[in-house]
């Protein structure tokens, strides 16, 4: 019952919101996230770094004649990815508004969204998966189209149309796995057994990517993305880019690579020209834009291009990185989220052309401008800070097999450098306007968020290792079922029209 406890807190204190006074709700909330946070802890505690196989496992039959059972277990990837929904889930209940219309019910829908994506990380039953994966659009859709700010009803209705066609597009791989593969439920394990012809993998595996792929998002399946955490209150914004946007990652990593391994070898070419894009053409719509959270909903986009690269090389050092920036970049997307609802609160403007002078210790936000700061150069990959250690094993992996691509990822973390330093010229410095620049302090509970955040970037940037280890198991498995390193592969094109050995 370990990790059904770990879904089910958020789940008991959603529904345990309907008997709090509303202005009681925040702090139930904030309970019942801290709770969660200290449980998943516990898992780390509990974790057998020497087991590569899934641990904590709990399995019992729930609709056995649609192959459907309630199967959960948790690896290195899934422990990391529970922990940061966790850690998210409470910074951003923490960053709420006190004055927030309807409490209950906004907080009762952020738990939600919290639990059933913890369920589809722990999932080991594709259609179980596939049921969480789903259910977190209703919440999320009301939290952004109640909550949210200008174009709300737009950027909700955009967000939910494609997210349910990711969906769809999942489902359609997860139904020809299992009948193509002659596989007797949608277990995990009964997938992994399938013995599918080279071309049935690669068949499988184009919606599958189209379909994680417009979760994370890629480009061009990213249109929604900016418009919905534009849109998003900033707690729901920490939770859409910091955690949300991981099931698209961790889905390829878990149903693609692990799955179908010799498709993925076919197909991954492809994935690393179209993370080279992605990180290229949204580094410079980041340049670009005057709205600030617009910028990092931009570089949010960018930067996943990383974790897509790393998986399609596919190798030890690459992968270990690709799952570490995932981690790394709900971390830093967290600060930068934060920060940005902050000063919007503050100033009342996230436009750079109204912004300047903040790091002035008197009268401006310094401590925002200093975390802003920190969370700008950790995104650009500074060392000694959390993103580089995972960005550079990427680049490290990814060089061996996709040079160019790697290449063209490097000038990525330059374009980073770019707009950050744009964003941070405009806002930190420069001088402030003396007839209306006496913005409201910052009060240590308004900080808090920030420094444990920031107090995570400095430390996981110092030891890396504290982060990566969790994930040389996972890594082992993974790379154990790839093609070996010397095979000669065929084309795609080869694969699809059947001219290639299965």
């Amino acid at each position: 019952m370990t990790l059904t406890l770990l879904m089910g807190l958020p789940l008991l204190g959603a529904l345990a919101l309907i008997l709090v006074p509303p202005a009681k709700s925040k702090l139930v909330a904030l309970l019942v996230a801290s709770l969660a946070l200290v449980w998943s802890i516990w898992l780390f505690l509990q974790f057998d770094l020497s087991n590569s196989q899934f641990q904590l496992v709990e399995s019992s039959p729930w609709l056995p004649f649609l192959g459907l059972n309630y199967e959960l277990g948790i690896d290195g990837l899934g422990l990391l990815m529970v922990g940061l929904n966790a850690l998210l889930t409470w910074i951003a209940i923490y960053s709420a508004r006190d004055d927030i219309e309807r409490p209950r019910l906004f907080y009762s829908l952020m738990l939600l969204t919290s639990s059933v994506i913890s369920g589809a990380f722990l999932a080991q039953n594709f259609l179980l998966f596939f049921l969480f994966y789903e259910a977190c659009l209703i919440p999320l859709y009301l939290l952004i189209n109640i909550w949210g700010g200008e174009k709300r009803s737009y950027a909700a209705t955009k967000f939910l149309i494609y997210t349910a066609l990711s969906g769809a597009l999942v489902l359609i791989s997860g139904f020809g796995l299992l009948w193509l593969g002659g596989a007797e439920n949608f277990s995990y394990a009964a997938l992994a057994d399938t013995d599918l012809s080279l071309r049935l993998q690669v068949l499988l595996l184009i919606p599958l990517a189209l379909g994680f792929g417009i979760k994370v998002p890629m480009v061009p399946l990213h249109t929604w993305l900016p418009d919905t955490y534009v849109a998003a209150s900033t707690p729901v914004a920490i939770l859409l880019g910091g955690v949300l946007a991981k099931l698209g990652t961790y889905g390829l990593l878990r149903f693609g690579l692990s799955l179908l391994p010799d498709g993925w070898a076919i197909i991954a070419p492809w994935l690393a020209v179209w993370a080279a894009i992605t990180i290229i053409y949204c580094a410079f719509l980041a340049i670009v834009q005057r709205d600030i959270k617009r910028m990092v909903a931009y570089s949010s986009v960018s930067h996943m291009g990383y974790v897509l690269l790393g998986s399609a090389a596919a190798n030890d050092l690459s992968l270990s990185g690709c799952i570490a920036q995932m981690v790394a970049h709900g971390l830093v997307l967290g600060i930068l989220f934060n920060l940005v609802g902050v000063i919007e609160t503050k100033v009342g403007s996230r436009d750079l052309d109204r912004l300047n002078g903040l790091m002035n210790p008197v009268r401006g936000l310094p401590f925002v401008s200093g975390a802003l700061l920190l969370g700008a150069m950790s995104s650009a990959g500074i060392p000694g800070l959390v993103s580089f250690a995972a960005e550079f094993s990427v680049f490290l992996g990814s060089y061996r097999v996709f040079p160019w691509q790697a290449l063209v990822g490097v000038v990525g973390t330059g374009l980073t450098a770019v707009y950050f330093v744009i964003l941070l010229n405009r806002t930190c410095f420069g001088r402030l306007d003396n007839q209306r620049a006496y913005f409201p302090k910052v009060s240590f509970g308004e900080k808090a968020p920030a420094l444990v955040l920031v107090v995570l970037i400095i430390v996981l940037g110092i030891q890396p290792n504290w982060l990566m280890r969790w994930t040389e198991p996972t890594v082992v498995q993974a790379i154990a079922v790839m093609p070996g390193a010397g095979q000669t592969l065929p084309s795609i094109g080869a694969v699809l029209l059947d001219d290639a050995p299965s």
